[in-house]
């Protein structure tokens, strides 16, 4: 079975075309390639929503089997026109009864769209590395999770997090620095299942953008210096060219868990799977 999948792309137009600049495809792009390794044959349509939005002439959101949404340098919490738009989009997939996906900005704008709240992580930035996340009991229960071990690393650069949940919402999992990991939004038949980190990034795109944010992320006390930030940065994307570095995994404490795909990648093939495709045994045999 094929699905037609739309991409909703919350970086704004400036920040993608850098990446662009810098040798890398857009957010929607990137998440595009991502969805496509785990379910080859899913077709993807992007939509740029970050700088006002509209579908294409005669479309309509019930024409896609399934929505993901991308990651931000915006904060679902700021009062800008753009987020607004956003969140009005946001609203409107969910209430399509569409099945959809969010990672990190994707969660959080989703949150606030459904009636719950985000705010600056009090506990700081978590980027790179985010570290033992556990699942709750209803986490270990949830088929977005079949075959992931109870506690697990994952790929992450945010400073924001979901800080009330909206109704109907259960946490899956959490950790030390951030209380909603991942989430599932119910109602009826609308579903939305969402993670803070990001499963669709891969190592040399973090590691690209730890290197770019080098001064940031020393002024928030991550690192003795901008020029050691930027060597972890390096390091990251060194790995994700060589994987058998294991000098650089054992310094870093790099896991198999964001350097094996089916395992990084687990949570975008289980919702494809289990949501769009509607074939959970045939896709979750790794």
């Amino acid at each position: 079975m094929t699905a037609k999948l739309l991409v909703i792309d919350c970086v704004p137009r400036a920040a993608n075309d850098q990446l662009i600049a810098d040798g890398f495809q857009t957010a929607g792009r990137i998440y595009s390639a991502s969805l496509a390794s785990v379910a080859p044959g899913v077709g993807c349509e992007v939509l740029e929503a970050a700088d006002g939005w509209s579908l294409p002439q005669g479309a309509c959101i019930t024409d896609f089997d399934g929505i993901a949404i991308t990651g931000s340098p915006l904060g679902a919490h700021e009062n800008k026109p753009e987020v607004r738009g956003m969140i009005e989009l946001a609203r409107k997939v969910f209430d399509s009864g569409v099945p959809s996906f969010g990672s990190c900005f994707g969660l959080q704008l989703m949150a606030t769209a459904l009636g719950g709240e985000v705010r600056i992580n009090p506990n700081g930035v978590e980027i790179g590395i985010a570290r033992q996340i556990r699942l709750s009991a209803e986490g270990q229960c949830h088929p977005m999770f079949a075959g992931r071990a109870p506690v697990f690393d994952a790929l992450a650069t945010h400073w924001d997090e979901v800080s009330r949940l909206p109704e109907g919402a259960i946490v899956l999992a959490s950790n030390h620095l951030t209380r909603v990991q991942a989430m599932d939004v119910t109602r009826g038949k609308c579903s939305f299942w969402g993670v803070q980190y990001h499963p669709e990034y891969t190592l040399d795109f973090l590691g690209h953008l730890i290197a770019k944010r080098a001064d940031r992320l020393f002024a928030a006390g991550l690192g003795s210096s901008p020029e050691e930030v930027r060597i972890k940065g390096e390091h990251f994307r060194a790995l994700y060219r060589e994987p058998d570095r294991r000098d650089i995994a054992w310094r870093y404490g790099i896991s198999r868990d964001v350097t094996d795909w089916n395992l990084h990648r687990s949570e975008l093939k289980r919702w494809l799977a289990t949501k769009v495709l509607k074939q959970p045994a045939a896709m979750a045999a790794e």
